[in-house]
């Protein structure tokens, strides 16, 4: 009928029960009449265990080594995959990354994927072989085993999908679709028949942990169709699509990001090309800024306040000092925050979305330190403890309850 491929999570396939669950779903689908090519995860929480280990040997691992241990939890998952898959009477075969053909950069920890020679997994789909392929990893033109980071699963299934011209790329998780909020937190959560690639693109960076970003962006450049479905109930999920349907719902989601470290330059000088220079220094260190936020200061001078995720946070004051030859205690970091956003298309042209937001917070006595809007999402710097309370107030001012 199809070639699907489907991408199963570390949560999917935690345990043994769970992993003979996701077999049970792929062999379903071959006995359809189509050709399956799976991509898994690590199991549950071995990468961070992984981690752990690696840390116990050294406060500094080398970036390469760490990639060669990483990759290992996918090697498990396929492998057990691939037993499972034959137990229910199925041809599997599991192949690692650079046997399934991927080729990235050279980016230990974030490679990017360059291309996918999938030759081996169309020979395999010849001889009626179901495909069980490691997410996460590749190969670089150095011939070591590189990581794609976090997500990067997603982005190994997006990638078989555009190569191999697959008529659908499914993507399961713990949860039955994309939601206008986590149900796990905001209980009157609703499910979305379908997005767009924009609005889901928007979400994923924002915060939402349905997809990763970079599959979205690449399913959208590719014209992949998604679909979000759950890996532990038969229920129709969520289409991620160019164009979806107008509903009656002006936005598609509230989502928060707790990974988020605000950062303040004060009393620098006034001069033009300052900030130039500060963002410059910041993106040779390759760390990305999100909201900026500039203010005029006494004595020819300006105060500079943007954010960073927290990992890059220390690297940020770090290089901003020496940049500017003053003391890093001069440099405010606050990794006390979370970053709060509405989602949806054509939020520009309907007045009264932000004020409908800040209503809510307001109503909450929440307080918004930062904000930034753009045509489809308004998004906001708040305090880390209310973060969840916004959430659910936001949610409630746009989903009323029926």
């Amino acid at each position: 009928m199809g070639l699907i491929v489907q991408k199963f999570g570390g949560s999917s396939v935690a345990n043994a029960e769970r992993v003979m669950n996701v077999a049970k779903i792929v062999t379903d689908t071959y006995r359809e009449g189509n050709d399956v090519v799976v991509v898994v995860s690590a199991q549950g929480d071995t990468t961070d265990d992984l981690i752990e280990k690696a840390y116990e040997i050294t406060e500094k691992p080398s970036k390469r080594e760490m990639d060669m241990l990483l990759t290992s939890g996918e090697q498990i998952s396929i492998s057990l995959l691939a037993m499972a898959i034959e137990k229910l009477g199925c041809h599997a075969v599991s192949l690692l990354g650079w046997q399934a053909g991927f080729n990235t950069t050279s980016a230990y920890g974030i490679a990017r994927i360059k291309s996918v020679k999938a030759d081996r997994i169309r020979a395999e789909i010849d001889r009626h072989n179901i495909v069980v392929v490691a997410g996460f990893q590749g190969l670089n033109k150095y011939d070591d085993l590189t990581t794609l980071g976090r997500g990067g699963s997603d982005t190994s299934a997006v990638a078989i999908a555009a190569a191999m011209h697959a008529d659908r790329c499914q993507i399961f998780t713990d949860v039955e679709g994309v939601y206008t909020a986590d149900p796990r937190k905001v209980p009157a959560a609703r499910k979305l028949k379908e997005i767009t690639y924009d609005e889901m693109l928007e979400l994923a960076t924002l915060g939402a942990q349905v997809l990763n970003n970079r599959s979205v962006e690449m399913a959208k450049k590719y014209n992949v169709k998604l679909e979000v479905l759950s890996s532990l109930k038969r229920v129709p999920g969520t289409i991620v699509k160019e164009v979806a349907k107008m509903e009656k719902m002006l936005i598609r989601g509230v989502t928060k990001d707790t990974d988020v470290a605000r950062i303040s330059v004060t009393k620098i000088s006034n001069t033009p090309g300052i900030a130039f220079k500060l963002f410059s220094v910041l993106a040779k260190h390759k760390i990305n800024v999100d909201i900026i936020l500039q203010s005029v200061g006494r004595d020819n001078t300006k105060d500079i306040t943007f954010t960073v995720s927290k990992g890059n946070a220390e690297e940020a004051v770090s290089c901003i000092a020496d940049a500017f030859d003053i003391s890093e205690e001069d440099i405010i970091c606050d990794t006390n925050v979370a970053k709060v956003s509405v989602v949806g298309a054509g939020m520009e042209s309907h007045p009264g979305t932000a004020s409908k937001m800040f209503e809510a917070l307001y109503e909450h006595d929440i307080n918004i330190d930062m904000i930034s809007t753009s045509e489809i999402k308004i998004s906001v710097l708040i305090d880390i403890d209310v973060a969840d309370k916004a959430v659910s107030a936001i949610h409630k001012a746009f989903f009323p309850e029926e």
